[in-house]
């Protein structure tokens, strides 16, 4: 039941050697590396602006950036892609701007905008409730006839939820053509893996439901390329859904908010940081004569601007509106969400004359 995905462990392994790996043009070996760094220096970034008060709470992605990558050059322009809070990376691979996903930790409405023609469903912050929408829309791309693969990031938290055991349930019934990524990051929040599944892993979990389950090392970038665009060729030919578990690690915190010495050894993220996913990819480039300090420097210079210029974006509109907030909940808004965005209005006025609100006094 695991071999496959043992299997898969072991060539990913084999093709991060000291050989250049075949099948995978040179240009594509640097772009993966130029993503990586790009996707660091934004996580960063974010980290700083999220304790300057700049963005409001944030979910690092340090150390699943080669998940991020793998899975964003993977996907065909006409994929669908159904991320989390945590993929940022992958999102703006697949055409979202930078400085609407900035917006979006900003608080912004305008964050939540998916530009026309970019095949990106909006950020799902609910645990696994992306998983039964690309399920559907998956369904909904065979019913039409139509040549495009829902492909659905998760953690694995999010394989202890009902929605993903629906997801999967409908996905390998009606055989749809879906690709499941899950980011095994090795906590839920803060529980660690083996306190929420007695799984040995998450890919066997697939054959419950009917369909293949793989299980790589989400470290190697070239590895999780492969595997996703494998998946993605099978489903669009008709071979139905995969679930791909991809073994890796966040150094950080789940979000700015808590903290992550309280539940894991010091020890423990450094023995992953040996494995680190850039690290391990820029060194390759040089041992393959792809890569030198002069393209380092100069590609520090280029992600430091492209960061820059993206927050200077979402720091350069107008001001949020309040009323923001009370949008887009109802068609007709009710009386007492009326009756909330009277308070806060009032609320605001009397900030602004030096006073209080009315109900305050």
């Amino acid at each position: 039941m695991v071999k496959p995905a043992e299997r898969v462990v072991q060539a990913a392994a084999a093709s991060t050697g000291h050989e250049k790996p075949a099948g995978i043009p040179d240009a594509l070996l640097v772009e993966m590396y130029r993503q990586m760094v790009l996707i660091r220096r934004f996580d960063r970034r974010c980290i700083g602006l999220q304790r300057a008060g700049r963005i409001g709470t944030y979910a690092p992605m340090e150390g699943q950036e080669a998940c991020q990558v793998g899975v964003g050059l993977a996907l065909r322009p006409q994929d669908f892609l159904f991320p989390t809070y945590r993929d940022s990376g992958a999102m703006m691979l697949h055409g979202m701007p930078m400085d609407k996903v900035l917006l979006f930790w900003n608080g912004r409405v305008e964050g939540y905008e998916i530009p026309e023609a970019v095949n990106v469903f909006p950020v799902a912050v609910p645990i696994a409730t992306q998983l039964p929408h690309a399920a559907g829309a998956a369904w909904a791309a065979k019913l039409r006839g139509v040549d495009q693969v829902a492909v659905a990031l998760f953690g694995d938290g999010a394989s202890s939820e009902g929605d993903f055991h629906t997801a999967m349930n409908f996905a390998g019934v009606f055989h749809v053509p879906a690709v499941f990524v899950c980011q095994n990051n090795q906590y839920a929040i803060s529980v660690p893996y083996r306190r929420q599944t007695a799984s040995e892993t998450i890919a066997q979990k697939a054959e419950a439901y009917g369909f293949e389950g793989i299980r790589i090392d989400g470290c190697d970038v070239i590895a999780v390329y492969r595997a996703v665009q494998a998946a993605i060729e099978k489903a669009a030919a008709g071979g139905g859904p995969t679930l791909v578990e991809a073994l890796t690690y966040r150094y950080g915190a789940h979000t700015t908010s808590d903290d992550p010495t309280k539940y894991r050894k010091p020890e423990e993220v450094e023995e992953w940081r040996a494995r680190d996913p850039i690290a391990k990819l820029g060194g390759q480039l040089r041992e393959w004569g792809l890569w030198d300090d002069e393209a380092e420097e100069q590609l520090q210079q280029e992600v430091d601007s492209q960061v820059s210029t993206a927050i200077a974006a979402m720091e350069s509109i107008e001001p949020v509106n309040p009323d923001d907030l009370f949008l887009h909940i109802y068609e007709t808004p009710t009386p007492r969400l009326l009756k909330q965005r009277d308070a806060l209005r009032a609320e605001l006025a009397a900030k602004a004359q030096g006073g209080i609100a009315p109900w305050r006094s």
